[in-house]
């Protein structure tokens, strides 16, 4: 059979998105969870406070859970970018399973090693909306990609894990997390390893905006299904972070709900404004678009 390689005949776009995201990625992406020292962190654990322990637990559940979830859901995606002869993207989504399985593993070693936690009893922590979502809505989305590689699939797909897992639950409890940690100087093991994992999910978000913004490009009318799925997703996932802070009053470490919300609208508007320009625009419009994105998360 005579098979054609792309890197012997059109050779890789290195300056397209995917490619500058795969060049962070091995720039910045190669840590080890096991190089972080999580001793003084063990020690903190022991000063905490018992509310204080119980909402970074249940943070850290939501993280473990999630993070797992990602790492066993997305090969469906890489595998129908891969189909598509999209080389440049499937290089840099090989990273992403890489890069989740790493996250899975990093709270794995704190939930074991400095909070001794009972993994049987961690599943409490998961309320209703966040099982629509993680238990629900996240399989279903991905699964679906291995009978069904449409562009409608792909952008449904693509809502549910980079719009809503990553872009409002996942980055949201992060920034709550770090915030938490960086204000009482504690766990410095966590805190660094937040550090990271944070520059691992914006890269992934970049690139799902990306992704989103050249399918409804090639095809305007794919925009009713990225307002569709955003539509059904988001009020559960805002019930996500409600629900993370409701059982404490008051919220441990001066946390507010009120500020957290906030934070998750605000980075959500931010994106589906920048999707919505996409209609009717050219893919030269969408590349210069994800760049500045790139560029934003440089700065």
């Amino acid at each position: 059979m005579d098979r054609k390689f792309v890197t012997m005949s059109s050779g890789l776009d290195r300056q397209s998105p995917p490619m500058r995201l795969f060049e962070k990625a091995k720039r910045l992406g190669i840590w080890n969870p096991s190089d972080i020292d999580l001793q003084q962190d063990a020690r903190d654990w022991q000063q905490l406070a018992p509310d204080e322990r119980d909402i970074l637990l249940r943070l850290t559940s939501l993280f473990q859970a999630g993070e797992e979830a990602v790492t066993v859901d997305l090969l469906p995606l890489v595998q129908v970018i891969g189909a598509e002869g999209r080389l440049e993207e499937e290089m840099y989504l090989t990273t992403f399973l890489w890069e989740e399985a790493k996250h899975t593993d990093f709270f794995h070693r704190f939930l074991e090693e400095v909070a001794h936690a009972s993994f049987a009893d961690l599943g409490h922590y998961h309320s209703p909306n966040y099982r629509t979502i993680v238990y629900e809505a996240l399989p279903a989305a991905l699964s679906r990609l291995a009978d069904d590689p449409s562009p409608a699939a792909q952008v449904a797909a693509s809502v549910t894990y980079n719009m809503i897992v990553e872009g409002v639950l996942a980055e949201t409890g992060y920034h709550a997390y770090f915030t938490v940690l960086d204000q009482q100087h504690i766990l410095p093991g966590q805190r660094e390893g937040i550090r990271l994992l944070k520059q691992d999910e914006a890269r992934h978000i970049a690139y799902g905006v990306f992704l989103l913004s050249r399918l409804v490009a090639e095809d305007a009318s794919l925009w009713s299904v990225v307002e569709a799925q955003m539509n059904e997703l988001l009020i559960p996932a805002l019930g996500v972070v409600i629900d993370a802070f409701d059982p404490y009053d008051p919220i441990p470490f001066g946390l507010s709900q009120e500020l957290f919300i906030s934070f998750a609208t605000t980075q959500f508007d931010k994106r589906m404004q920048r999707l919505e320009k996409a209609r009717g625009t050219s893919l030269a419009d969408v590349t210069a678009s994800t760049q500045a994105i790139i560029d934003e998360d440089d700065a």
